[in-house]
């Protein structure tokens, strides 16, 4: 259930994300915004089947909202428009994005309490960690 994911959650921890967004094809001047940006994200079911995904930094919000399983238009917090398909397998929640010929794919799960989020592009795997906010 994609309810366990539901509310605010602030970054405490990232690992190769600058390796991340290089691979995806982010510049050095956005790479270096995304580097300090300490992002809190909120996710929100809707009565309506939909999702939404919210990302807050002091550089710029995004909002992203979509059903499970179906494919939508998504504008990045780089400047990517993507179309992206969100999944739940087996109690993560897989974001799956596509433009330009390329692809890639975000892992979201709960462990212990934490928001993990795995992002994946080619051989490089960053992780960035988020605990749940008061």
């Amino acid at each position: 259930m994609a309810e366990q994911f539901a509310g605010k959650w602030t970054l405490v921890n990232s690992e190769k994300f600058d390796d991340y967004m290089k691979a995806v094809g982010v510049n050095f001047a956005t790479r270096q915004i995304g580097n300090l940006a300490k992002p809190n994200v909120e996710f929100s079911m809707g009565d309506d089947g939909f999702i939404t995904l919210k990302s807050v930094t002091t550089f710029k919000t995004t909002e992203f909202k979509f059903k499970l399983n179906e494919e939508s238009d998504e504008e990045t917090p780089d400047g990517r428009t993507t179309k992206t398909t969100v999944t739940l397998e087996d109690g993560r929640l897989v974001q799956k994005q596509a433009w330009d010929g390329k692809t890639t794919r975000i892992e979201r799960e709960i462990e212990d309490g934490k928001l993990i989020a795995k992002c994946y592009m080619d051989d490089v795997v960053a992780v960035r960690t988020y605990e749940k906010a008061a």
